[in-house]
């Protein structure tokens, strides 16, 4: 039997052509190119986005979204692996010090380090690689495989079953105890950028963008409406630097079943202060000489007291929740935005610069009349060779020391971003020989 080991999600697959249970009927739809299609449900979004779901093999979501306009043909081949069960859904355990929830997911100890493009497990499938997206695609997310949230929710939900020992809200959540565990429930999925092996979001061009931040917010709305979903959380880490163990363009989403500490803190400043506190925050940068970029609808920065080497926030002008708020014009001003801040970023070095791009979201039910989304990028590089480590202060009391003023650190990305051209509709940026590796 063709035994394949998935280098992100540590299951083990097997090709369809080596169990006979598992090939498709011969009177089966097939595609172009002989393939047995998979029944899909279309959708249109916006700004011309096609949502096409579909589920893998063995029951997990699957969703393309096509570009407007896009080349791909409607039909999308089926998911013929034969696939290990998953695994059980983690257990968190509280940590009564902090009251912080600490998932265990201990199945994600098996993944491997950058594989080849031959390997690559975001790649579309091939005859030599039973991958995770079973035909070519402009943009795909699905549930990962080995999850740290998920795949059990609070209450049994499509394929996903009910939790033995769920959260039981947000009292339960915030209670105090010795010993105290739950079932780490909520959603863990992948959102594939490209079909191609090595790039970053940065890279895409200003349509893909667009793709993309039409299936975050629709990804956004489904994850939220999900049983004990608190907080949803779309992110991309990039870069061997961060731990970043795919050169594939790709980010994630964590539906969490709780409201996140850093949430958690940051209701307690708008406590402690007004419900109008990001306005405030926004009056305040826009005056300075921190911002870095601005548009109609938003504008970049480098924060106050930022404490990251290189740290910027992009925020939009007007209070809007999440990304399932935004206004058609907010989400296309944003693409070519957030594409020229991060060639901006780029641009500081001769490297391609890692970072964590976080889009904070309110909480699915608390905060959300006060509480923006908002863009926080974080880079711990500091110099062309020189990374900043988080030791002693840092990390064991939560006491920071900066380098660099945010002032300082604001005026270098500026220059950077005007040496950048302006993203177009249809071009992507290259890709340098450290994210081809």
């Amino acid at each position: 039997m063709n035994m394949e080991i998935d280098p992100e999600f540590g299951a083990a697959s097997r090709s369809a052509g080596a169990d006979a249970d598992a090939a498709p009927s011969a009177g089966a739809a097939r595609t172009a190119d002989g393939e047995p299609w998979a029944a899909a449900e279309v959708t249109e979004l916006g700004a011309g986005v096609v949502r096409r779901a579909t589920r893998l093999a063995d029951g997990r979501e699957l969703v393309y979204y096509d570009d407007p306009g896009t080349a791909l043909p409607a039909e999308r081949s089926i998911d013929a692996r034969v696939l290990d069960p998953r695994p059980e859904t983690a257990m968190m355990r509280q940590d009564v010090l902090t009251g912080d929830w600490i998932t265990f997911a201990t199945k994600r100890q098996n993944r491997v380090m950058l594989p080849s493009a031959d390997a690559d497990p975001l790649a579309p499938q091939t005859a030599a690689n039973p991958s995770e997206v079973p035909s070519r695609y402009d943009v795909a997310v699905f549930e990962n495989r080995s999850p740290s949230f998920g795949p059990a929710l609070a209450e049994a939900a499509g394929t996903a079953p009910a939790a033995l020992n769920p959260p039981r809200g947000q009292d339960d959540l915030e209670a105090l105890g010795l010993e105290r565990t739950r079932t780490s429930v909520g959603r863990c999925e992948v959102v594939c950028f490209s079909p191609e092996h090595a790039g970053s979001f940065g890279t895409q061009s200003v349509t893909r963008a667009r793709t993309v931040i039409e299936a975050w917010a629709d990804r956004t709305a489904a994850l939220s409406a999900l049983p004990g979903i608190e907080q949803v959380f779309p992110f991309e880490n990039r870069g061997e630097a961060i731990g970043v163990t795919l050169p594939h363009p790709h980010g994630q989403i964590y539906a969490y079943p709780y409201v996140t500490p850093r949430t958690q803190r940051l209701r307690e400043s708008i406590d402690r202060t007004d419900r109008s506190l990001f306005a405030r925050i926004l009056e305040i940068e826009q005056a300075s000489s921190r911002v870095v970029l601005q548009g109609e609808h938003w504008t970049a920065f480098v924060p106050f007291a930022a404490r990251w080497p290189l740290e910027v926030q992009l925020l939009p002008h007007r209070h809007v929740p999440d990304f399932t708020a935004l206004s058609s014009e907010e989400r296309d001003e944003l693409a070519p935005v957030y594409l020229r801040l991060l060639r901006g970023v780029d641009a500081l070095y001769g490297t391609p610069t890692p970072y964590i791009a976080a889009w904070h979201q309110a909480p699915v039910r608390l905060g959300r009349e006060a509480i923006r989304m908002r863009l926080e990028l974080t880079s711990p590089r500091r110099a062309a060779d020189k990374l900043k480590f988080l030791a002693g202060s840092e990390t064991a009391m939560g006491a920071w020391t900066a380098e660099i003023l945010p002032e300082d650190a604001a005026a270098r990305l500026r220059d950077a971003i005007a040496s950048v051209p302006a993203p177009t509709a249809d071009t992507h940026a290259a890709t340098t020989p450290e994210e081809t590796r």
